[in-house]
């Protein structure tokens, strides 16, 4: 399965294929790089300390509930390999990552289809497919729809997960971006800096385990220095700059509305998202017409469930936004 961002074998001048901050990297991120260069000779910190301690601030837990990665994939094969369960349940469409690190941890893969005609949303049918002493991979908002789970579902699944004995993980990595995140916290808990922070490039991800033995295990598996000084000094600064999720959150929240009415208005079929990025339905090689502009957006044909009729495409500024609208309007024009 391909991802977003790829925009290294295609020329690209914007791109919506890739759910990033529309704000860019922090500045604060942006100056400790600059002023830390002399010290990218060194070793990094195999063990993230006081990234570690600032994050366990911000999570109200222990430094030893928290693991650190080379981004959010990254801490999903670890707990993956470090969970092992015979039996992992996930929704589809969704990340394509889970199920792949599951795969290579020797899982048998259980999938719960979300319907079209629900929004893709996730309801109460999936208790039932819970597996006992498994794992279960949920994420809020989900990837590519955007939709958010109902808090009230999130609290029965972990309490069903909890009495068989299986792992509930949530990947959380656009949570920042809607307007209520949840106040649920599950067994595991998915983080990264990648779109909130704009550090795609960095690498740099989290894990929030309640269980402590689980997080050591989590941490045992993988390479060691897998987390870069740049990415450490970079992500410690940014969780110092204290508005910047709360005016990403509201650039979002504006250029989501406007993006979907204008795509809806084009007579496109938009999904509800509260994440940087939409889910619509539109004509079979809209992606491509938009190539040749020179404009990525996600073609969704390769998640489970979707055709080659769903795209994906992120939340921009508005300028680029109307670009985006603009072009699909003249290619719909030309009669593609």
């Amino acid at each position: 399965m391909s991802h977003g961002g790829d925009i290294y074998s295609r020329e690209i001048s914007l791109d919506f294929s890739a759910n990033i901050n529309p704000l860019g990297m922090p500045e604060a991120a942006q100056d400790a790089l600059r002023a830390h260069i002399a010290d990218f000779e060194a070793y990094p910190d195999p063990n993230c300390r006081a990234l570690r301690r600032a994050l366990a601030e911000k999570e109200g837990v222990g430094p030893e509930n928290i693991v650190c990665g080379n981004g959010a994939a990254d801490v999903i094969y670890r707990l993956a390999a470090a969970i092992r369960p015979e039996t992992v349940l996930v929704t589809a469409p969704t990340f394509s990552e889970y199920e792949k690190a599951a795969l290579e941890a020797g899982a048998e893969i259980c999938r719960y289809h979300l319907r079209e005609e629900a929004g893709f949303r996730t309801d109460a049918g999936i208790l039932e497919r819970i597996p006992p002493r498994g794992a279960v991979f949920l994420a809020s908002p989900n990837n590519p729809d955007g939709g958010i789970l109902d808090e009230g579902l999130l609290k029965r699944i972990d309490e069903r997960c909890r009495r068989l004995g299986t792992v509930l993980i949530l990947d959380g990595c656009f949570g920042d971006f809607a307007e209520t995140p949840l106040r649920i916290r599950p067994q595991v808990v998915i983080k990264a800096f990648t779109k909130n922070y704009a550090m795609a490039g960095l690498r740099l991800g989290y894990a929030v385990c309640e269980d402590r033995i689980l997080a050591e295990k989590t941490a045992a598996r993988g390479p060691c220095w897998s987390v870069s000084t740049p990415a450490q000094i970079a992500g410690l600064a940014a969780l110092g700059d204290g508005d910047f999720i709360l005016r990403t959150r509201r650039l979002v929240a504006r250029e989501r509305g406007f993006l979907s009415a204008a795509l809806e208005g084009l007579g496109f079929k938009v999904y509800p998202s509260k994440a940087n990025f939409l889910l619509f339905r539109g004509p079979v090689g809209l992606d491509e017409a938009l190539l040749q502009r020179k404009i990525a957006i996600r073609c969704c044909s390769d998640y489970h469930g979707l055709g080659p009729e769903y795209y994906r495409a992120a939340v921009r500024t508005r300028e680029e936004n109307q670009r985006l609208i603009d072009a699909v309007s003249e290619i719909l024009r030309e009669g593609m």
